[in-house]
């Protein structure tokens, strides 16, 4: 296949990688955030109970982070990005195999190992993406991505509202849902057709980044980058998960059953233009202060903004359920983008694996901790939940200042 060549077309294959990596997550999302809308309702009518879909829950997404510390490490380790980044998708098999099993504990394995093979593929996708957003920003980069990324994240939850519209009134069976689980091949392989694309396109990402003149800092894991590890990590304990607000609006009548998975078809929408803006504006700072830790100074409006979102999503007005669903929407997309950006930009090529990992492992944690803390404080009062989350957004700005200072030393 004939190799394009020069700066101009070094960019131009950088873009077709993030566009067609984009689809690639694009279908990825129509295939598990459609089913994790289900899963619950799905193992219910299974037979399993609520003790077992919250702990297959939290389970899940404890080991979907966890094991990015070591997936990350060893794609640096063995520069096998790609075969990585096959087996955490060829994985995502498990959500249309799903539509075959007649009982919960199949069902529970089924879940878990799609959380499993997003673990094992985010930290080497990220890194061969990094490669590409190089040649094209790496805020603008991240940006479209999760932009396209988010498209499937609107579309997988309503193409099951969709076929169970279709499907008649009334109570769904397992066979309805089933049903809709084998859709999902449709979006598996058209998944798997990109993903071969791109690599018989790009076999080597590494080259897209090789071409730039990078500063000198060796191949460890600078200060900066621990600083803002922890910066992360603080900022997240404060930001409420969605499914605690949704959990509010539904205890308070804010909002009916129907609207609230419309709010959050919402907040993914907005994530999707907030990630496109915020890629920009990064990659504007990081060339107005001419280095590549310039677009750090963006990351002030994750705490800036997670300060209004408690306020106004757990009230019990409408207008501010809004407000504060369409600012939690931004905040994703920031956290999605800038923070996505800042590893392509404060690690080194040797490394790079390894800081998503462990950027992924900090994020994850950070998210446990703090919808446990949430949930436990909404359970007490209000008042204490507000008053966390700004504790803890507060305590995240001597982070955030401290970084910013160093990254203008590095």
């Amino acid at each position: 296949m004939q190799k394009t060549s020069g700066a101009a077309g070094l960019k131009s294959e950088a873009l077709r990688l993030i566009i067609i990596f984009g689809f690639v997550s694009l279908f990825g999302d129509i295939i598990y955030e459609g089913a994790r809308g289900v899963n619950g309702p799905y193992l219910a009518t299974l037979g399993a109970s609520a003790v077992t879909v919250g702990l297959v829950a939290g389970i899940g997404e404890f080991l979907g982070y966890a094991i990015r510390l070591f997936s990350g490490y060893f794609s640096d380790k063995t520069k096998a990005y790609w075969v990585f980044t096959f087996l955490g998708y060829g994985v995502l098999a498990s959500i249309p195999l799903l539509g075959y099993v007649g009982f919960w504990q199949a069902a529970v394995f089924l879940i878990i190992i799609e959380r499993i093979g997003k673990g094992l593929r985010n930290p080497a996708r990220d890194t061969i993406l990094s490669h590409a957003t190089h040649q094209v920003g790496t805020g603008f980069g991240f940006g479209l991505h999760e932009a396209m990324d988010q498209i499937g994240a609107v579309a997988g939850p309503l193409i099951f509202a969709g076929l169970f519209f279709f499907s008649g009134s009334g109570k769904k069976g397992i066979a309805d849902y089933q049903h809709g689980y084998r859709f999902l091949w449709l979006p598996f392989i058209l998944l798997m057709l990109c993903l071969i694309f791109a690599r018989r396109r790009v076999p080597e990402p590494s080259r897209l980044e090789s071409s730039i003149k990078k500063s000198s800092g060796g191949d460890r894991l600078s200060k900066v980058f621990w600083l803002y590890t922890i910066f992360s990590f603080v900022t997240t304990l404060g930001f409420a998960n969605f499914a605690l607000i949704g959990f509010h609006f539904k205890a308070q009548g804010v909002l009916t059953d129907t609207q609230i998975p419309l709010f959050y078809a919402l907040a993914m929408a907005v994530d999707a233009l907030a990630a496109l803006s915020v890629g920009k504006l990064y990659d504007k700072f990081k060339n107005k202060n001419g280095h590549d830790t310039g677009g750090l100074t963006t990351l002030i409006i994750i705490p800036a903004l997670t300060l209004f979102i408690p306020v106004l999503a757990f009230s019990k007005n409408f207008s501010a359920a809004i407000t504060g669903t369409i600012i939690w929407g931004v905040v994703m997309g920031c956290h999605e983008t800038i923070m996505r950006s800042a590893i392509a930009d404060i690690t080194p090529l040797a490394k790079r694996g390894t800081g998503y990992g462990i950027l992924n492992i900090t994020y994850g944690c950070a998210i446990m901790l703090g919808s446990f803390l949430m949930g436990l404080f909404y359970q007490k009062a209000l008042g204490f939940v507000i008053i966390g989350a700004a504790a803890a957004e507060i305590l995240s700005l001597p982070l955030f200042f401290m970084m910013k200072k160093e990254a203008t030393v590095t």
